[in-house]
Parts: C-alpha cells; sequence; structure tokens
C-alpha cells in the first residue's frame, strides 16, 4: 500500500476509536442518570470503563505523529492557519482531557469516601472539562474535514 494511504487509514481508525470510547462512555453515563446514579460518569474509570479510557489515550497519542507525517508526504506547511489552529485546539484538548481524567478519578474517590461536599465539587469541575474537551474535539473534527484555506 501506498504510505498516505496507510497514514489517512491510521489517522481515520484513531479517530473512529476516539470517537466510539467518548460515545460508549457517555452513553454508560447517560444510563445511570436514567437509573438515578449521580455519579455514573465517575464510575467509568473503573472496570470495564477504563478500557475506554485508555483507548482514548491511546487515539490522542497517535494523532500527532499520524498528522505530522501525513502533512510531511502531502507536502502542507506547518504555517497554515488551520493547521496551526488545530494544533493549538489539540494542545486544550489533551489538557482539557487529562485534567478530566483526574477530576473524574477524585470525583470517584471523594463518593467511596462518602463525601459529599467533594463529589459536588468534583462532580462540577469534571462536567466543565468535560464540556471543554467535546466542543474542542468537535472543533478539530470540523477543522480537520473541511480544511480551510
Amino acid at each position: 500500500m501506498e504510505t498516505l494511504s496507510v497514514l489517512k487509514m491510521l489517522h481515520g481508525i484513531a479517530t473512529v476509536l476516539l470517537i466510539g470510547s467518548v460515545g460508549a462512555v457517555l452513553f454508560q453515563t447517560w444510563r445511570g442518570y436514567k437509573a438515578g446514579n449521580k455519579s455514573a460518569f465517575a464510575q467509568t474509570l473503573q472496570r470495564p470503563w477504563l478500557y475506554a479510557w485508555l483507548l482514548m489515550g491511546l487515539s490522542v497519542l497517535s494523532f500527532p505523529f499520524t498528522g505530522w507525517w501525513m502533512m510531511h508526504t502531502v507536502g502542507w506547511p506547518l504555517g497554515q492557519t488551520w493547521l496551526l489552529a488545530g494544533s493549538v485546539l489539540y494542545l486544550v484538548g489533551v489538557i482539557g482531557w487529562l485534567v478530566l481524567v483526574r477530576r473524574t478519578n477524585r470525583w470517584r474517590l471523594a463518593v467511596a469516601d462518602h463525601n459529599e461536599v467533594q463529589v459536588v465539587r468534583q462532580r462540577k469541575f469534571s462536567v466543565v472539562f468535560a464540556g471543554i474537551s467535546l466542543v474542542v474535539l468537535v472543533a478539530i473534527l470540523v477543522l480537520m474535514i473541511t480544511k480551510p484555506a
């Protein structure tokens, strides 16, 4: 196979895995809230849902490598506005995702300790960082699909 085709395929697979993992975690959270579990999102850090988070992390780690290699193969300059904007959004998204994982883990520990004050606090932070990460993910997808000039 041609190198560019393989890179596009790997980048696409990583994107599908990331979106699928996010969807699985959100679906599990929605099911938990529907059943009356206010800590459903925090419980997604337990097995088997921990694997969805790990799959998200692996996908996120692969993007800079496959993306840079594709840009290098195609010959796009790194100074294009949409690539720079995507890179900055990616950095913000990764930082937001790392903070989200940490806050969600703290939320899970607060639930285990029966500390209601911390549960409410960590829930608020987790929802904010989940929202930021989701908006950034959608913005990056729009940028990469449309490739504005």
